[in-house]
Order: C-alpha cells, then structure tokens, then sequence
C-alpha cells in the first residue's frame, strides 16, 4: 500500500488486530520492510502492526530535497494522523531509533523500543583509506575528485546511497539529539548487542541515563543486527515490555 506523504510516496503494511494498540516498527539505514517484519509478525494476533518503507528505501519514493532526522520524524506524523492511530507503540533499529527517538521526544506515545540506535556522531578511528583522503583533500587542484573518492572510501552505507539519500545520510549522522532525548517521557527498552561495530554498546547505557524511564538489555556476542540474531529472545522481551 502507498500513501503520499510530504511529497514522497510511502509504501507501507497494515495487518494484524485493528482494534488493538498499533506497532509502528522502522527500519535501519538501507533496509526496508522484510528486516522488521520478523518482529511484527508474532504480534499480529493481538496488536495492529504498520510497517513502512522509510522514504528514499524499499519502495518508497525518495524525498524532493535532503531531509534531516525532524523532516522524516514530521513524515511519520502526518502518516500517522492518516491511519488515524491514536495508541502507538515505536519500534526503531538504528536509523529507525533514531527517528522513534526524536518522535518520542516531541509527541505522545505509549512506549518505545530503540534498537542499536544512535542520536550523538560516532567518532570512529579512521581507516587508512579514510586518512588518505583527508591528505588529498589539502592538495591543490585534488578537491574537485572528492565526490568520486568518497565513493570508495566512505562506508558501504554512503557508497550504496544516491547522491541525494547520502546528503540525508550526512545530516542524520551529524544531528545530535542528546538534548531531545532528555524529554521523552515514556517508558523505553533499549536493545543491543554488546559487539555493534556501528553505534557502541556504550551508547545504550548512556540512552538509559538521559530517558527518565529507560532500561537497557544487552545480546553478548551479537552485532548491530542483535534483534535478528536473537529474534526469540527480542520477541520475548517486548512482549513482557508492552504488556507489563
């Protein structure tokens, strides 16, 4: 199903119980709706479940210009209002937490669920290819092929997105949220794996700081995928969350 949605078309599915509290569940930076449905589905008997395409992935269309975290936030608003979901539950891996996030801290929501999401930068320790490209940028006369090095030195993320989709990747990781995240007010689960290579364990435990009503639980030797690696255990752990 497609809505139009701030000048995107936005693909989506709606199942499960109509008349139980909705399941909102966003995906990670180039992923698409087959990630998150492993986690909806064993909840469609007794709740709605609405899983999107986020603009620019899977097979929604991109936005007009580049959006930050608050345009695609302000999309899922709008998209909500046109369902008309009144009980909503997020449930957001990485760039999707990060939406849910940003979501949480300005609108009503009955609970949140962040899975390996970031909301500061990451300060990674730079790959020698990284450093290379650093120096060639102080050349004269070098700059102009940036655009092309980045293509083969940035990360798989950049590499595989559209000029337009890595602009919007750019602001999304470069927005710090820290201070918006202070406001949420709902009860929130973070979910991690203690070795995510993309956003650091540490991340989860400084999120359950700065939320009033936060805890964390962490996969031991799983990645930034931990939800899938450790699907049943994920599924338990918000079934008991949102039932509680």
């Amino acid at each position: 199903m497609h809505k139009n949605i701030k000048g995107t078309s936005l693909n989506y599915v709606d199942y499960g119980n109509a008349e139980g509290t909705t399941l909102l569940l966003l995906h990670g930076w180039g992923q698409c709706i087959d990630m998150m449905k492993p986690l909806g589905d064993p909840f469609q008997k007794d709740y709605r479940i609405v899983i999107v395409d986020l603009p620019g992935f899977g097979d929604s269309s991109e936005p007009e210009v580049a959006w930050n975290v608050t345009d695609y936030v302000e999309c899922i608003r709008e998209f909500i209002e046109e369902l008309v979901i009144s009980n909503l539950i997020i449930i957001g891996h990485s760039f999707g937490g990060k939406i849910g996030l940003l979501y949480a801290s300005k609108y009503d929501i009955e609970k949140l669920i962040v899975l390996g999401s970031p909301f500061k930068k990451e300060i990674k320790e730079l790959s020698l290819k990284t450093k290379m490209l650093k120096k060639l940028k102080e050349v004269p006369g070098l700059n102009k092929f940036e655009g092309i090095a980045k293509k083969h030195v940035g990360s798989s993320d950049y590499r595989n997105a559209s000029a337009l989709m890595r602009k919007i990747l750019v602001n999304t990781i470069n927005l710090d949220i820290t201070d918006d995240v202070k406001k949420i007010k709902c009860s929130t689960i973070i979910i991690w794996g203690d070795l995510d290579a993309e956003v650091s364990v540490e991340r989860a435990y400084e999120l359950e700081k700065l939320i009033d009503d936060a805890g964390v639980v962490v996969f031991p030797g799983c990645t930034h995928y931990a939800y899938l690696e450790r699907l049943n255990q994920t599924i338990n752990v918000i079934r008991v969350f949102i039932e509680s």
